[in-house]
């Protein structure tokens, strides 16, 4: 038994399409039609920092008592991590 050769082929919806389609339904349509690049930009350097310091060795593999200690940890690995 031989397999079937099947076509699949993708229609991508431009972006006018994409923005009238998200006006259209409201709160529910997903991601808004326009968004600020420049604090877009800022979260996700934010994010990606508070992400590396979380995997870092001397951050992930403490429990502290104390949120002193912890700051401490913290402190000390920021500047470590890039």
């Amino acid at each position: 038994m031989g397999a079937a050769a099947v076509t699949v082929s993708a229609e991508l919806s431009g972006r006018a399409d994409s923005q009238a389609a998200r006006l259209r339904r409201g709160s529910r349509g997903g991601c808004p039609p326009a968004f600020d690049e420049k604090q877009y930009t800022k979260r996700t350097i934010v994010g990606r920092a508070l992400n590396k310091l979380k995997h870092a060795r001397a951050v992930a593999t403490r429990y502290d008592k104390r949120g002193y200690v912890h700051l401490g940890t913290v402190t000390a690995a920021a500047p470590v991590i890039r």
